[in-house]
């Protein structure tokens, strides 16, 4: 993918999530390990003012869940192959969409309802340097997972420091 494919399609991306009713200061999930969607999903979220939580595809479903529910995320986007660790989340407040095909059952969305969304229909939003942009979870070493808030400033300047 060269850069302009990168930011064409997080703008469709940005679109979609918005037209599923994900706007600014909400949150997705995603459930994936180093793929190109998980940038794709990460930088469209960036783009309409959401914020993004990861989570490793590894964890059991409890962990998971423990997660979405404390980030309140809206979204969660994962392989098919995770399906049944996040299934028992699916409500009216959090969608599930898979990247492969076909979606594993009628009430999971495709991810392709965001790539083929209009790039030019990216919401208008006024994003501050310190608003949040991802919700790391930490390990959990001293007790349990906390979301830490990394802002668009903190993520600029540790990414310039590398």
């Amino acid at each position: 993918h060269t850069y302009a494919d990168v930011e064409l399609t997080a703008r469709k991306v940005a679109s979609g999530l918005n037209k599923l009713g994900i706007k600014q200061g909400d949150v997705i999930m995603l459930l994936l390990p180093n793929t190109p969607e998980f940038v794709f999903a990460f930088l469209g979220a960036s783009f309409c003012g959401a914020m993004m939580t990861a989570a490793n595809p590894f964890f059991t479903p409890a962990e998971i869940a423990k997660q979405a529910k404390a980030s309140k995320a809206k979204l969660i986007i994962t392989f098919a192959c995770y399906y049944d660790k996040v299934k028992d989340l699916s409500c009216d407040e959090v969608k599930l969409m898979c990247i492969d095909s076909p979606p594993p059952d009628s009430s999971c969305l495709h991810f392709s309802e965001l790539t083929q969304s209009d790039e030019n229909d990216v919401p208008d939003v006024d994003i501050s340097p310190d608003d949040v942009v991802a919700l790391p979870y930490s390990s959990g070493t001293t007790g349990l997972p906390k979301g830490v808030m990394l802002t668009h400033k903190g993520l600029v300047t540790s990414v310039s420091q590398q």
